[in-house]
């Protein structure tokens, strides 16, 4: 395995721990509809959450939050709308991105909620 995919690994399971400690249920991570992927969906008492995880080393050229481009967001966007379908979902959706940052010793997280919205098309 190459080294930032590691990353992205040990990325998502951090995100998983903030989200869990915060309340969320998780219901699924790297869903895949086709070759389009959701890192975590989550729910609270109010949404079905589509979350996008990014990860970098402090030594980034792009804050992770850039890095989710409108072309990412269409991907997640089709692909929820699958989940929706698939599982017969009845809450309203959100979705939100989780940059994490590893500065060698310690992981700063970040949640954004309402990163983007389901108008991109």
């Amino acid at each position: 395995m190459s080294e930032p995919h590691d990353l992205g690994i040990i990325g998502e399971e951090k995100a998983k721990e903030y989200l869990l400690q915060k309340g969320y249920k998780i219901l699924h991570t790297n869903w895949k509809s086709g070759k389009r992927e959701i890192d975590i969906v989550a729910e609270n008492n109010d949404f079905i959450i589509f979350i996008e995880v990014k990860t970098r080393t402090d030594n980034y050229q792009l804050h992770p939050r850039h890095a989710v481009t409108s072309e990412k967001q269409k991907s997640i966007i089709y692909a929820a709308e699958n989940y929706i379908s698939k599982y017969n979902i009845d809450k309203e959706s959100r979705f939100d991105i989780v940059s994490i940052i590893n500065n060698g010793k310690s992981f700063e997280i970040e949640h954004i909620e309402d990163a983007f919205y389901p108008t991109l098309r």
